[in-house]
């Protein structure tokens, strides 16, 4: 994926805002965070999944404040790039932003909840979730200006 720079503002978006958006906002605001404006929502909300929270505080990032929004909580026109982390979050980024200027992206990327097992087994799920993500941004947006993951 060629490198298109950093938006104005990006909404990451899944199925919950529990999981995989969370992650991918907390990971963005840290690296990306005071060149711009990011959000997430969930087609539904639910609370953050605490292994979420685990792997992020492995690295320095607390999201156990987050707060789960839905599309109808923020304005999702008002946003440059909507990024989807899932194929239900993905059709309704592109219903709510048909007519906009807002573009949508999709980095399919698994859902770490599904993953059984012990809850090593399972923390190490959310663990390749957060370095895929981690990854993808920095790639998609370039080396981060502020402080690094």
């Amino acid at each position: 994926m060629a490198m298109n720079g950093l938006p104005a503002s990006v909404l990451f978006a899944c199925s919950e805002n529990s999981v995989r958006s969370p992650m991918a906002e907390a990971l963005a605001k840290r690296l990306y965070g005071q060149a711009s404006y990011i959000d997430s929502v969930g087609v539904r909300a639910t609370d953050v999944d605490g292994f979420v929270a685990a792997a992020l505080d492995e690295v320095g990032i607390d999201v156990h404040r987050h707060h789960a929004k839905t599309f109808g909580d923020v304005d999702p026109s008002s946003f440059d790039l909507i990024v989807t982390l899932s194929p239900e979050a993905h059709h309704q980024a592109l219903e709510v932003t048909r007519g906009t200027a807002a573009e949508v992206e999709y980095w399919p990327v698994p859902d770490p909840s599904a993953v059984e097992g012990s809850r090593e087994m399972r923390l190490d799920a959310y663990r390749r979730m957060r370095d895929q993500l981690l990854a993808r941004l920095k790639v998609r947006f370039g080396a981060p200006s502020g402080p690094s993951v």
